[in-house]
């Protein structure tokens, strides 16, 4: 494919984007996202893609969204390399497994379960899809510093929503609950769609990445008769990204971190 200078998908173009980008899935998020920025303003949007930029701390910084699931998380994450930026921080939502996990609840991943493809059109299946760990220190730091309820662990990063949440009527039933069973045996904390193929991604492209999620129910809970509701409110998550952003950027600075 030959070079462009302005982005296929997400239609920006070099000096458009800073060097740190938070990474939700909805567009409709982007501008509340860019809202926390110093001086925010709308870039481009195309398709899924929805880009604003301002500044934390002085330094330039941006916000794009992904749409659902790896394929376009991995589109953004390349064509945002390919304009400048180099550390990307998932904001997202997940479900939760672990029965400690509850709705309202930060999961922050220390590594994903690549049950998804696209990881694997970067890296073998042997590879392991693992956050940047800085900036999943950045991302642990923030929630607690926040005062929110957070939890670090495996995610499950799958490709079909409704293979998790209707698996008996798959045609492949039997290997969704037989897997589903084995997340729970091993403290899996959450289930989500992008971050093993950001993290694998990033890992290929040569920059950092960690993902923190807003845990809207935990359905496992609900199965074993404990207290369950849904939470919609993604606000904790937001926040904890973009005061996460702000570690990095001031590590960085004193040259604690990758330059």
């Amino acid at each position: 494919m030959q070079e462009r200078e302005k982005q296929y998908h997400i239609q920006c173009s070099p000096g458009d984007v800073g060097r740190y980008v938070i990474l939700p899935g909805d567009p409709s998020r982007c501008a509340d996202i860019a809202a926390l920025f110093d001086e925010p303003h709308f870039v481009a949007e195309n398709r899924e893609f929805r880009t604003y930029t301002g500044t934390l701390l002085g330094e330039k910084v941006s916000v794009c969204s992904t749409g659902i699931g790896g394929p376009s998380a991995a589109i953004a994450l390349e064509e945002l390399c390919a304009i400048g930026a180099d550390t990307f921080v998932r904001v997202g939502t997940c479900g939760g497994i672990d029965l400690d996990v509850q709705a309202g609840d930060v999961v922050v991943a220390t590594g994903a379960i690549r049950y998804e493809h696209t990881s694997r059109e970067y890296a073998p299946i042997e590879y392991p899809a693992v956050p940047d760990f800085d900036v999943a220190l950045a991302l642990r730091d923030a929630s607690l510093a926040l005062g929110y309820r957070t939890h670090m662990g495996v995610v499950q990063c799958k490709d079909s929503f409704y293979g998790q949440h209707s698996p008996a009527r798959m045609p492949v039933s039997a290997e969704l609950l037989e897997k589903w069973a084995a997340w729970k045996r091993l403290g899996v904390k959450a289930s989500e769609m992008e971050s093993a193929a950001l993290f694998v991604a990033a890992n290929a492209l040569h920059a950092r990445c960690g993902s923190c999620f807003h845990v809207v129910w935990n359905q496992e809970r609900e199965a074993a008769g404990l207290d369950q509701a849904e939470s919609h409110d993604t606000s904790a998550a937001v926040r904890t990204g973009v005061e996460a952003i702000k570690r990095l950027i001031a590590l960085d600075r004193a040259g604690a971190g990758r330059s």
